[in-house]
């Protein structure tokens, strides 16, 4: 689909330049995808299983290594925590900065529209002024 200059972008071009980063780089697209599967409920349900199991089947005493990997876990999960937090904490502020630089260029088009308004205003009276006199 091709658009004109008339149609407005389907995303603003600040998501679009993060998303191509983030697709180049392999490190972030791990991350991205460990934060997006430990942040739903498959995650948890398969948590809630295996851990049921195993302290159920595998392990008469559970709590000394249950309490170390889901120490470990947490650690882990935390910096993916922290790693997305970053990410929206950038995007954030890029998009800030270019709805910055926009509405710049919008005040600084609209100031020289108000005084072109104006100075053919003025242009305008003096003529009708001009010609009511004659």
């Amino acid at each position: 689909m091709t658009t004109t200059d008339d149609t407005p972008p389907l995303e603003h071009p600040v998501t679009a330049a993060q998303r191509a980063r983030r697709a180049e780089d392999f490190q972030l697209r791990i991350a991205d995808a460990i934060t997006a599967f430990s942040g739903s409920m498959i995650f948890v349900y398969i948590h809630a299983v295996a851990f049921a199991v195993w302290m159920l089947v595998f392990e008469h005493s559970p709590w000394p290594k249950l309490t170390l990997i889901v120490s470990l876990e947490a650690i882990f999960l935390s910096a993916f925590v922290l790693i997305g937090q970053n990410r929206q904490a950038a995007y954030q502020q890029a998009k800030a900065d270019h709805d910055f630089v926009e509405s710049e260029l919008e005040l600084k088009t609209h100031t020289e529209l108000t005084r072109q308004i104006h100075t053919l205003t003025v242009e305008l009276h003096r003529r009708v002024v001009t010609e009511g006199n004659r």
